[in-house]
């Protein structure tokens, strides 16, 4: 049978064009697949990188509000909100002068919980205690003349060295140089020293006290209390202690409004002061 098909058959299927019949009408659907979203996708893409160039340099000129204030997370708004809390509290309240119910409130809240009823009731200290307050009108000088109206013939009787009969107590180095410059007026003959950690070593301070006699004692209750529990400094002569309490720093905060000043101070009270004011010894000042 294939001789009788003869050449012609060999001749038609090696000259048959292969875009014919059936096998070209099978591949026509697969020569240009999706040819109409292609262009699509890249004019949506180009059309949206313009904008956002355009949305950029809106906002970097100020036209528009910026992307990062609009949708802060709530976290971070709490956190903001609670710091302008604390300042609208500080920068609005009225300054009050402090009086001896505050300083014995917060004697009270300290112990509260590290004594028991009895010894808590052993710590309340008597009108009698406590100096006339200042109240906000005074300078240091004018203060203490009120409150120390002798002061001339009690410096002169005190001769023992490695201690003082007026101490001080404030928040910081530089308001300790402030106080003691705010003494002049007041101190007359008296010899004044400067009590805090900043650029001064405790050896240094204790060598001080022990070469000669010393009056008054300006300083943070923190190098206070340092230098008594060394023994470089005794309290068995002193007679006042005034506490720096109604002055405000940049923050607006009092001396107790600091933690660690606030604990020094309340560690340097336990160390004998208040035991020195229920046997009349000490009176307590509030300037």
């Amino acid at each position: 049978m294939g001789d009788d098909l003869g050449e012609e058959w060999w001749a038609h299927d090696a000259n048959s064009d292969p875009s014919d019949g059936e096998e070209t009408e099978v591949k026509q659907p697969t020569e240009k697949p999706n040819t109409d979203t292609k262009p699509k996708r890249k004019a949506v893409t180009e059309k949206t990188l313009k904008a956002r160039k355009k949305r950029k340099s809106e906002q970097k000129e100020g036209s528009l509000p910026q992307e990062t204030e609009k949708d802060k997370p709530a976290k971070a708004t709490k956190k903001r909100r609670k710091k302008k809390t604390i300042t609208d509290v500080l920068s609005v309240s009225e300054p009050k002068p402090g009086c001896p119910a505050d300083l014995q409130n917060l004697v009270t809240q300290y112990f509260s919980d590290k004594m028991s009823v009895i010894e808590q009731e052993e710590l309340k200290l008597q009108d009698s205690c406590f100096l006339s307050s200042n109240d906000m009108t005074h300078t240091l000088s004018s203060y203490l003349k009120q409150v120390c109206p002798k002061w001339a013939k009690i410096h002169k009787q005190h001769t023992e060295k490695s201690s003082v009969i007026l101490l001080v107590v404030c928040s910081s180095a530089l308001r300790t140089i402030e106080l003691i410059k705010q003494l002049t007026t007041f101190k007359g003959a008296a010899k004044a020293i400067k009590l805090f950690a900043k650029h001064i070593k405790i050896e240094e301070q204790v060598k001080l006290l022990q070469k000669g006699v010393t009056h008054i004692g300006v300083g943070t209750p923190g190098r206070i209390g340092a230098l008594v529990e060394k023994e470089g400094l005794n309290l068995r002569a002193l007679r006042y202690l005034v506490l720096d309490w109604n002055w405000r720093d940049q923050k607006l905060r009092r001396m107790v409004d600091i933690p660690e000043v606030r604990l020094d101070f309340l560690k340097l009270l336990q160390s004998g002061i208040l035991n020195g004011c229920r046997e009349d010894k000490i009176k307590l000042g509030l300037f």
